[in-house]
């Protein structure tokens, strides 16, 4: 309507807003729409204006600041009655658990309390347990006491002596690095799995002094293995058939190698070992869990071989792998191996008639392209009594994982023996 100001809207119906009549602050005009539009507390409707009073369409717009959006349906109500349907649902199930201790019988209460009382005190009693010292001269840790045989003798057998040999070394206290070793890897790692290891470790001395002649792994035992001569091909059948297929590769890498026993009597590489009549050299690949890079830079194949075995043993002091020749009237002395983890095996390059192997007192022939396992840590020896016009006896020796040692064993001992531990 023209002529109508702002001001005039005092005398227009107001909101029911609870103002006081002729209030001292210009009301807000009721605009449809508005959520209080839709109270009615028995006031008349805007939406029926008084008889003579002006429509409110023809009512000029009100400023825009004057618009007030509309606010947000309420959630905090919503929130709260989630929040209170949680806490009953938390205080019922407490409430069920108390119930379930109270009608639980107390005999089984208490048997429960002492299982878990007993269980802690194993893991404590293991963590902090050391292991049992040996008796005098016996081997322990990574080394074998010599004791009194002379010249480092022991059933026939000329040891090296050397302060870095696995069965040669110094003795003193490495029983009980070993038990540290196991320690820090359970530390690192979970002392899950670690009840045989730690069992062998602790009764060293025991098992050591008291195994049968016919078994008796001179550096470390592992109690509850299988334990026979001669293992059958099935063992290890994946790695025991990639070494036949390669045989002929394996073959002619020696073959090159062994031209260069015409120019000296040891060519660099070789290595002479101590018997009781002949000669016996090898030529290492892997020698106690070390890798030798010049001489695997020379037979890039078997080495490449080496690489895809699952089970060949390349990481502790256990592991060897070599090319192994005797000559022909060699014997070599019984003895033991240091361990019955491991399972060796051999590959028969050459294998001339009047030669054989004898584990346990078991006699086994070697053959061409064919592999032998068998478990060095029992009594054996190999002898060579062919003519000198059949050539010298040659093997490709690799060591191997026992089957029946566990995979998380398997991570455990190559910790506690790594080289130079």
């Amino acid at each position: 309507m023209p002529g109508v100001g702002w001001a005039s809207l005092h005398n227009q119906p107001q909101c029911p807003d609870g103002a006081p009549p002729g209030g001292q602050r210009p009301a807000r005009p009721c605009l449809p729409g508005h959520r209080r539009h839709q109270k009615d507390r028995g006031r008349p409707s805007p939406s029926a204006p008084t008889p003579g009073a002006p429509r409110t369409a023809d009512l000029p717009s009100p400023p825009s600041d004057l618009l007030l959006p509309p606010r947000p349906p309420a959630m905090w109500p919503e929130r709260l009655a989630a929040w209170s349907w949680s806490l009953d649902g938390l205080r019922d199930g407490i409430g069920s658990g108390i119930q379930s201790v109270r009608d639980c019988d107390a005999a089984a209460l208490g048997t429960v309390a002492c299982l878990l009382l007993l269980f802690l005190w194993y893991c404590y009693h293991v963590g902090r347990e050391q292991p049992r010292p040996h008796p005098p001269g016996m081997g322990i840790g990574l080394g074998i006491g010599l004791g009194a045989e002379a010249g480092g003798l022991q059933n026939g057998f000329a040891y090296c002596q050397s302060a870095e040999c696995v069965r040669c070394g110094p003795q003193d206290g490495l029983n009980q690095k070993l038990y540290r070793g196991l320690q820090e890897y359970a530390k690192r790692y979970s002392w899950s799995g670690m009840g045989r290891i730690h069992k062998a470790i602790r009764e060293q001395g025991r098992y050591l002094a008291g195994r049968a002649s016919i078994q008796k792994p001179e550096v470390f035992f592992l109690p509850d293995l299988p334990t026979a001569p001669y293992f059958p091909r099935d063992a290890q059948k994946h790695d025991v058939e990639v070494l036949e297929r390669n045989f002929q590769a394996i073959l002619g890498e020696f073959e090159s190698l062994y031209k260069a026993f015409s120019n000296c009597s040891l060519p660099q590489g070789w290595r002479m070992n101590s018997t009781a009549s002949g000669e016996w050299v090898t030529f290492y690949l892997v020698n106690q869990g070390v890798c030798v890079p010049r001489n695997c830079r020379r037979c890039p194949r078997t080495y490449r071989v080496l690489g895809s075995l699952r089970t060949c043993i390349g990481n502790n002091v256990f592991g060897n792998a070599c090319l192994s020749v005797l000559s022909p009237g060699t014997v070599v002395a019984e003895h033991y191996g240091p361990t019955n983890i491991r399972l060796r095996c051999h590959l028969g390059l050459k294998t001339p008639s009047g030669c054989e192997l004898v584990v346990g007192g078991e006699p086994q022939c070697w053959a061409e392209g064919r592999c032998l396992l068998f478990d060095d840590s029992f009594l054996h020896t190999a002898f060579h009594e062919g003519s000198a016009e059949e050539g010298p006896r040659v093997i490709f020796m690799v060591d191997l994982w026992h089957p029946n040692v566990a995979a998380a064993e398997r991570q455990a001992l190559d910790f506690i023996f790594a080289p130079g531990r």
